[in-house]
């Protein structure tokens, strides 16, 4: 299956903020009450995640939820 660019930016997006925070990808899906793999596949671009789990990463990270995207011309960019 093709990953869509846009999935993969986001979820480096993501990735950057975890790891900013300090948390290893166990313990942050831990923490958000995500399963691992299925958070794993978030940060991989396998899935196209929705809002709900994206508000559990956000509270978790303590940023806003915006702040889980790369700008929109890197999105666009990325087609």
């Amino acid at each position: 299956m093709q990953k869509d660019p846009r999935l993969l930016k986001i979820g480096r997006q993501i990735r950057k903020l975890r790891e900013r925070a300090g948390y290893s990808q166990e313990a942050f899906a831990t923490e958000a009450g995500l399963d691992r793999a299925y958070y794993g596949g978030v940060e991989r671009g396998e899935r196209n995640i929705s809002s709900l789990n994206l508000i559990l990463i956000a509270a978790t990270l303590k940023v806003e939820v915006g702040e889980l995207f790369p700008a929109i011309k890197i999105l666009k960019k990325a087609k």
